[in-house]
């Protein structure tokens, strides 16, 4: 999701101006991922070159313009919640690459690394376990939304400790001369510039 489509989906309800659709976003999405003012009117300012959204009116008396969905925005908006994520074009996980690369790399500790990131991640699930014990049945359908995205980062959590378990019960089976020597990995090209790293975080990222 981009912030694009976040404004598009809130600007469906009713127009909004850009400090508003600020704390809209925040608030719906458990401050998961803070906006600030300029991002959210530079992001206004492409939605209405795209034809998108288009300000209703002029400046109120503190200088606020409220921007509203055109066709355009109605459409690009409702094929958007219909449209599923597209996981070809997610983002790469640093501690797949930290890994990846930790275990071809001379010198490194690679089952210290694995416990400091197991720590680390199993002290992260403890304080969401105690968030999620905190929230309460309210019907209110924020609190659903908060409640969502952080069970969301629960299972997130869980997977990550699943994971770096299986990483470190490979490890003690493999000789460590093997975390050493990465074999060459043929490129599209048909080089072999591209070496195992690459394709040790494409398999984990499975």
């Amino acid at each position: 999701m981009s912030v694009r489509q976040g404004l598009l989906a809130l600007l469906a309800e009713e127009p909004m101006y850009g400090a508003r659709l600020r704390s809209e976003f925040e608030a719906r999405t458990g401050g998961t991922w803070p906006l600030n003012v300029g991002q959210v009117y530079t992001t206004l300012s492409r939605l209405e070159r795209d034809g998108l959204v288009e300000p209703v009116g002029g400046a109120d008396d503190e200088g606020r313009i409220a921007y509203r969905l055109t066709a355009a925005g109605c459409d690009e908006i409702a094929s958007w919640w219909l449209t599923p994520v597209d996981r070809d074009s997610t983002p790469r996980d640093e501690l797949v690459i930290k890994l990846a690369l930790a275990v071809t790399s001379p010198g490194i500790d690679v089952h210290r690394v694995v416990q400091t990131q197991r720590t680390a991640t199993l002290r992260h699930l403890r304080d969401l376990t105690r968030l999620k014990s905190r929230a309460t049945d309210d019907p209110d359908a924020n609190d659903l939304a908060w409640l969502l995205v952080l069970e969301n980062l629960l299972f997130a959590a869980e997977s990550e400790v699943r994971w770096l378990d299986h990483v470190e019960s490979t490890l003690s089976r493999m000789p460590a001369a093997t975390l050493r020597r990465p074999s060459a990995v043929p490129d599209e090209a048909g080089s072999d510039d591209v070496t195992a790293p690459a394709a040790v975080a494409k398999g984990s990222a499975r």
